[in-house]
C-alpha cells in the first residue's frame, strides 16, 4: 500500500470516539482523553445499576460546546430550489442552477441578527448535487454556467459565515441518486480497504496523511468528499447526516460505512459534533421542533451497520430516558450514553424554498424555541434561500422578529447578582425586594451529568413557602412559563428526585415584557 507521508488506520468505533482533549481535575489530576460519555450495558443489571450507570455518563467537550449554541440555523439550498422538488431525481441538468443574486454574506448578516450561532448548509442533497467543484461526480456547481462554471457555494459560505461570527456546518446526505444512475450507490459491492484521498488524474494534491478506511464503492465516494470539505473549506463544527435510503428498488441497499466515516470525520475535524446519525447528537424524532416534556440526554443505545449509533427504543418513542425506559430498552441497549437531542424544522412548509409558502408567525417560532431551548435541547430552524440566492426579505424580517421576541420574553435575569444559598437539593435566591416573575431558567451544570429527575420552583408568600410550578427533568435548559406572575422576594429551587449529586448551574427569574 502507497501513503503519504504518514498513514491512519482505523480502528474501532468505540476507540475512535474516544480520541479527544485531555483535561484535568480541580485538583489537577489528568483526566481521561473524554469524559465517560458512554457507559456498557449488562444484561444482568438491575434497574438500580442502570440508574447508577447513566448517573455517571458526562458529556465530551464537543457535545457542550454544542448545546451551548441554542439556536442554529439550516440552509436547504440546491438544485430543487429551482425545480420545485424536495427531493431530487439525480438527473438533473445541473444549468438549471442559477443563484445569479447569490449573497451569502446577507445569509450571515440575517441569521446573526435572528440569534443563531451556527449555520448547516446541504452541501450535498439526495439529489447528489454537489455545492463545490468536486472531483468525484461531474452533478456540481462547476457543471452549471452558473459563473461561467467557476462558481462554489460552499467556499462562499463557510467565508461568509466566519466573517460574521457564526460557526460552519456541513451537511452531506449518504443518499445519492446521482450516484444511483451512475452504478455507484447501492451497487452491492463489498467492503475492502481504501486509500483516502483516492488522487484523480491531475489531482495536484500532496495530502501530508492519507487514510486507510473499509468502505464499499460509494462509501469510498462518500469518504474522497468529506475529506474535500473536510480539508479545503477551513475549521468545520458541525457534520450532519441522516439514515435515508435513496429511491431505489426494494432488492437493493446501501449499507452506509458509518465507521469509517466517523473516523474520518474525527481525524480531520476533531472539534466537529457529528450529527444526528452519528455518535455525539441524536434526532429529537419529529421535524416540528419540539422536545419532549422531560428530554434526558443520557438514554439508551445500541450499535449497528458498522458502528452506526442508533436508538434502543424507537426514535419516537415520547420517553427516552427515564428510569422506565432504561429498564425497558435494556434487551436492547449496547450502552448508556450522552446523546442530546437537536430538533429540526423549517421556517416554511417545505425544507426548500417554494414561493408560494411564507414563514412561520413569531407566535410559532416562539412557541417552538420553547418546546426545544426550553426542553433541553438544541432549536436547528432551516430558513431556505430562493432562486436569487437571497434569504427571502420576509424570512430576514421574520428571523429579526423572532430574536427580538425572545430578548421580551427572557429580559434582565432579576437573580443576577442576588444573594444565593444553597444546601441540601435546595437553591434559595433573594432578590431584595418583592418582584413580579412569570418566567423561569434552569440548568444544571452538564460537565457533572443529568441528573435532576424532579423539582419544584417555590415562592415565599403569605408567611410560607408557596409552590409556584413543579415539573421533571432540567439538564442544560429548562425554561417554565408561569400562567401567571407571581410577585415574591425570596425564591427556591428544590430538587425532589435525582440519580446522583445535583450541580446548578443556573437559576434564573425573568418578567416577560410582552
Amino acid at each position: 500500500m502507497t501513503v503519504s507521508r504518514r498513514t491512519f488506520v482505523a480502528g474501532s468505533v468505540s476507540a475512535l470516539v474516544a480520541t479527544g482533549l485531555t483535561t484535568v481535575s480541580a485538583h489537577g489530576t489528568p483526566l481521561p482523553a473524554e469524559p465517560a460519555y458512554r457507559i456498557p450495558v449488562g444484561r444482568d443489571d438491575t434497574p438500580d445499576e442502570l440508574v447508577r450507570k447513566a448517573s455517571q455518563v458526562r458529556p465530551t467537550a464537543r457535545q457542550i460546546a454544542w448545546q451551548q449554541l441554542e439556536r442554529t440555523a439550516f440552509l436547504h439550498f440546491g438544485v430543487n430550489t429551482f425545480t420545485g422538488l424536495e427531493w431530487g431525481t439525480g438527473d438533473e441538468d445541473p444549468d438549471v442552477f442559477q443563484p445569479t443574486g447569490l449573497d451569502t454574506d446577507q445569509w450571515a448578516r440575517a441569521l446573526r441578527d435572528g440569534g443563531f450561532r451556527l449555520a448547516i448548509l446541504t452541501v450535498k442533497h439526495h439529489d447528489g448535487f454537489v455545492l463545490y467543484p468536486s472531483r468525484y461526480t461531474g452533478h456540481t456547481v462547476a457543471s452549471s454556467s452558473w459563473r461561467d462554471g467557476r462558481g462554489d457555494v460552499l467556499r462562499s459560505f463557510a467565508d461568509s459565515m466566519r466573517r460574521y461570527g457564526l460557526k460552519v456546518g456541513v451537511y452531506i446526505s449518504p443518499a445519492d441518486e446521482n450516484q444511483y444512475l451512475h452504478g455507484v450507490y447501492a451497487n452491492g459491492s463489498a467492503r475492502a480497504t481504501r486509500t483516502v484521498p483516492t488522487l484523480v488524474d491531475g489531482d495536484d494534491r500532496t495530502p501530508p496523511v492519507t487514510y486507510t478506511l473499509d468502505a464499499t464503492d460509494y462509501g469510498a465516494h462518500m469518504l474522497n468528499q468529506l475529506y474535500e470539505v473536510l480539508t479545503e473549506y477551513g475549521p468545520v463544527d458541525e457534520v450532519w447526516f441522516d439514515g435515508a435510503q435513496g429511491h431505489i428498488p426494494p432488492d437493493k441497499v446501501e449499507s452506509y460505512d458509518w465507521d469509517s466515516w466517523y473516523t474520518l470525520v474525527r481525524a480531520l475535524a476533531p472539534d466537529a459534533a457529528i450529527a444526528v446519525t452519528g455518535p455525539d447528537l441524536r434526532w429529537v424524532g419529529n421535524e416540528s421542533g419540539l422536545a419532549r416534556e422531560d428530554e434526558w440526554s443520557v438514554v439508551p443505545v445500541k450499535e449497528n451497520q458498522y458502528g452506526r449509533t442508533d436508538w434502543a427504543l424507537s426514535y419516537d418513542t415520547p420517553d427516552e430516558g427515564s428510569r422506565a425506559a432504561l429498564v425497558a430498552a435494556q434487551p436492547t441497549t449496547d450502552y448508556l450514553q450522552w446523546w442530546p437531542a437537536e430538533c429540526d424544522v423549517s421556517i416554511r412548509d417545505g425544507w426548500f424554498y417554494h414561493p408560494d409558502q411564507q414563514p412561520k408567525s413569531v407566535q410559532q417560532l416562539t412557541d417552538i424555541y420553547f418546546g426545544s431551548v426550553g426542553r433541553n435541547a438544541v432549536l436547528l430552524l432551516n430558513v431556505p434561500p430562493d432562486t436569487d440566492g437571497l434569504l427571502p426579505a420576509a424570512d430576514v424580517t421574520r428571523l429579526r422578529e423572532f430574536r427580538e421576541r425572545i430578548d421580551r420574553e427572557l429580559p434582565e435575569d432579576l437573580a443576577r447578582g442576588a444573594r444565593t444559598t444553597t444546601s441540601d437539593g435546595v437553591v434559595t435566591v433573594d432578590l431584595g425586594a418583592a418582584r413580579a416573575v412569570d418566567r423561569v431558567r434552569l440548568a444544571e451544570d452538564i460537565r457533572h451529568g443529568q441528573q435532576i429527575e424532579g423539582f419544584v420552583v417555590e415562592a415565599y408568600r403569605d408567611g410560607g413557602w408557596r409552590e409556584v410550578v413543579t415539573a421533571g427533568t432540567v439538564g442544560a435548559s429548562r425554561i417554565l412559563l408561569l400562567p401567571a406572575a407571581v410577585r415574591a422576594r425570596r425564591w427556591r429551587l428544590r430538587v425532589t428526585a435525582a440519580r446522583g449529586a445535583v450541580h446548578v448551574a443556573a437559576f434564573g427569574l425573568y418578567k416577560s415584557r410582552g
